[in-house]
């Protein structure tokens, strides 16, 4: 069983920063596919971000491409996610995510999910 244990977000004006950070337990790092999802208010959960295992390599979405950038530190066994240039169309709940192998793309089928930290960006 895989533990994701989220902290950071909150509020910031239109082209702010904003850092989120999520620490895994329960399995050992390197065989999970770690990344994440948002859900914005009556909108479906859509991915972010993902590291293939083992943090090889990361695959933005188009929307936040170039805006944030994901990091991991493996001996603390914690993801971050830099958030940069944030718009109000970023605001949503930030879901880190994660699934034995290679974490995908579609919210139905990821394994583990943490609880959700709101990101709320003001124009």
């Amino acid at each position: 069983q895989v533990q994701l244990e989220e902290s950071g977000g909150g509020f910031v004006q239109a082209g702010g920063s904003v850092r989120l950070s999520c620490t895994v337990s329960g399995r050992t790092f390197s065989d999970i596919g770690m990344g994440w999802f948002r859900q914005a208010p009556g909108k479906e959960r859509e991915f972010v971000a993902r590291f293939g295992r083992e943090g090889t390599w990361k695959y933005y979405a188009d929307a936040v491409e170039g805006r944030f950038t994901m990091s991991r530190d493996n001996a603390k066994n914690t993801m971050n996610l830099q958030m940069n240039s944030l718009q109000p169309e970023d605001t949503a709940v930030y879901y880190c995510a994660a699934k034995i192998g290679t974490l995908p793309t579609r919210s139905g089928d990821v394994e583990y999910w943490g609880q959700g930290t709101q990101v709320t960006v003001s124009s």
